[in-house]
């Protein structure tokens, strides 16, 4: 079956069935919004998705009907076949969802390869790659179909979370190749994260790249986009001032304890770490920092506080075991928790009992949540004498350093702008690759027939040898006629001049030796991975 009827008979169908159970209104112009990021620093349009259906004059009859209905199938089965795989970027983040949604959606690095397969394991997914953090869960991936991908991963992200469709659909974003790219550039290089310039973030983003290697899914588009997004995220640092003063999440949540307390408790404030892993060490570093003395640290193993205590000078580094969790929070005034745990270490009836802290701090213990997901349960917050605060509160710090923001961010752009440029080349330059194959698959063809005629021709009792010299003959002439093609087909993408010709170049061998089989090419993958289920 061509791929053009089999698309065009789901798209009947899809429009058919999916028009039927709508109100007449809505049969007239559906509208699909994906709202943008408002707090990005690059503020992009709202993508809107039309179809227009007006209601046919009464003169042009059932004929007319069906034949517009066929346009559009004709119309929209090329799209689907003629473009290119997109890149997309499916995400919540601290800017669209609340904490709640995230931490349900969070993937653990160990299970990142996992995703990563299933995930291309969907019809309409070719590569794939996960970045979850603290303040963001977004799948990139490479569709074969925008709409049918993201239907696809959307879906895949309710039945590992739990979360209906309609919820997650409600908080997401959604953005498409050079937004998509524009995105992960900004959130490499710090400047979608809650922390302008934070650099935990593109530690986060190398751990992708980490992870992918090895991973079937984690291919040459998505890979190359990552690799390119680390290459910006260290440029921004080193031509911007961006990362001055080492700003992260942790330096946050201790700037927001610090806020909480009184001026005169700063130095003497009993502080409390639970987990010593990276957020958990920067949380000490920026404690010891700002002037306290003491901090008391609990965490599975002696080993990292030991470390710890030999890297971070000028202040007294105390172990605990996670047995003596709460008896330690009993003792402190602020208590800051950044473990991996997937249930929450303190609950309502944890915290009740606990020794109220003395007025020289405020009469009132501060929970200091900075994991995801939450070490602390919300009921907490409902506990006299204690206050919560988790990741989405520290916007309140954030908001303080505005101006300093959007000034270091515009400073930022124009480095973004310039690599997005360069990616988008490189990505285009890839488009010759099919040519260059089905060219080569095209001679080679042409030559094993001829081939075969020679040989037959010269009879059976011919010696190897001169077998051996025909082959390596016909070989030799097809290798010197494809040297030219093969040399004006092969780009870089480093300039924009060159990779325009060598594009017409692509579109031209393509029309002289019918070399475009991007539907055939299409209707193969999509089979094989319905096969495959």
């Amino acid at each position: 079956m061509a791929v053009s009827s089999l698309v065009g008979a789901k798209l009947e169908t899809l429009l058919l069935n999916h028009n039927s159970s709508l109100p007449l209104e809505r049969r007239r112009v559906n509208q699909i919004k994906i709202p943008s990021n408002p707090n990005s620093s690059i503020r992009r349009n709202p993508i809107l998705i039309r179809c227009d259906a007006s209601p046919s004059d009464d003169s042009s009859g059932p004929t007319s009907s069906i034949s517009a209905l066929q346009l559009l199938k004709t119309s929209a089965a090329d799209r689907y076949t003629k473009e290119r795989a997109s890149i997309v970027v499916i995400g919540l983040s601290i800017h669209t969802t609340p904490v709640e949604l995230r931490e349900k959606l969070a993937i653990p690095e160990a299970e990142w390869s996992r995703a990563i397969s299933d995930l291309c394991n969907l019809n309409h997914i070719e590569e794939a790659a996960v970045l979850s953090t603290c303040n963001r869960m977004e799948i990139y991936v490479l569709a074969l179909s925008q709409h049918r991908g993201v239907k696809e991963v959307t879906e895949w992200m309710s039945k590992t979370s739990g979360i209906p469709v309609s919820e997650i659909c409600q908080h997401r974003f959604l953005l498409y190749n050079k937004d998509a790219t524009q995105h992960i550039f900004e959130v490499s290089a710090g400047l979608d994260s809650l922390v302008v310039g934070e650099c935990q973030i593109l530690a986060q983003v190398k751990q992708v790249v980490k992870v992918g290697q090895g991973v079937v899914g984690f291919g040459r588009n998505i890979s190359g986009l990552f690799k390119h997004a680390i290459t910006v995220g260290k440029r921004v640092r080193t031509e911007t001032n961006i990362a001055s003063g080492g700003v992260s999440i942790s330096s946050v949540a201790v700037e927001l304890a610090l806020m909480k307390l009184p001026v005169s408790s700063h130095h003497h404030a009993r502080m409390l770490v639970i987990g010593a892993g990276k957020m958990g060490k920067l949380v000490i570093k920026h404690l010891v920092a700002k002037g306290c003395s003491k901090i008391v640290v609990v965490n599975r193993s002696e080993e990292r506080v030991k470390a710890i205590r030999d890297e971070i000078t000028g202040a007294e580094i105390i172990y605990k075991p996670l047995t003596e969790m709460l008896s330690c929070a009993g003792e402190a005034d602020v208590v800051f928790t950044s473990t991996a745990s997937d249930t929450p270490l303190f609950l309502k009836e944890h915290v009740k009992d606990l020794p109220p802290v003395g007025p020289d701090v405020g009469g009132v213990r501060l929970f200091l949540d900075i994991s995801i997901p939450r070490n602390v349960g919300s009921c907490v917050g409902d506990v006299e004498g204690a206050r919560l605060y988790n990741v989405d509160d520290l916007k309140e710090v954030v908001a303080a350093n505005k101006e300093d923001r959007l000034r270091k961010a515009m400073e930022a752009q124009a480095i973004i702008t310039d690599e997005s440029k360069k990616f988008e080349a490189w990505r285009d330059s890839l488009e010759t690759v099919p040519t260059i194959k089905n060219l080569r698959a095209y001679a080679d063809r042409i030559r094993d027939a001829e081939l075969d005629k020679c040989l037959k021709k010269m009879g059976e009792d011919i010696p190897k040898k001169t077998k051996k010299a025909v082959d390596d003959l016909s070989r030799g002439i097809v290798n010197k006629l494809l040297h030219g093609p093969m040399q004006h087909l092969r780009c870089d993408g480093s300039d924009s001049r060159t990779l325009n010709e060598t594009l017409e170049n692509m579109h031209a061998l393509n029309r002289m030796f019918s070399l475009d089989t991007d539907v055939a090419v299409l209707e193969e993958k999509i089979r094989a991975k319905q096969s495959r289920k």
